[in-house]
C-alpha cells in the first residue's frame, strides 16, 4: 500500500511541476513573439535603407535597386510566413494583408 501511496505521490508532484512550467512558457510566449517581432520588424527598416541607398546611388531601376527591391519582399515575406503581417516603415506600423506591392510603387516614387 505504502509502494501505491509513494507512486500516487511521485506522479502528483510530477503533474505539479509541469503545471508550473506550463505557466512559466506561457508567460513567456508573449515577450518572445514580441522579441521576434522586432526582429523583423528591424530586418525590414534595415532592407528599406538599403533599398533606399541603392536608388538614390544607381537609379530606380538599376540592377543594385532591383536586388535591393528583392531583399525587401524577401524580409516582408518571411514576416508574413511567421506573423500574418510585415512591418512598413512608409507608415510605420504593420500590415495584416498582403500588400506591399501595392506599397513599392509608392516607394519608387520617394
Amino acid at each position: 500500500m505504502s509502494h501505491l501511496r509513494n507512486v500516487v505521490r511521485s506522479a502528483g508532484v510530477f503533474l505539479g511541476t509541469l503545471a508550473v512550467a506550463g505557466l512559466i512558457l506561457t508567460a513567456a510566449a508573449p515577450k518572445a513573439r514580441a522579441d521576434d517581432h522586432d526582429k523583423c520588424r528591424h530586418a525590414i527598416e534595415k532592407a528599406e535603407h538599403r533599398l533606399d541607398q541603392a536608388v538614390h546611388k544607381y537609379g530606380e531601376r538599376s540592377p543594385q535597386a532591383e536586388r535591393r527591391r528583392h531583399d525587401l519582399n524577401e524580409e516582408r515575406e518571411h514576416c508574413w510566413q511567421q506573423y500574418h503581417g510585415y512591418w512598413s516603415t512608409q507608415d510605420n506600423r504593420w500590415h495584416d494583408q498582403r500588400d506591399w506591392d501595392d506599397h513599392d510603387h509608392d516607394h519608387d516614387h520617394h
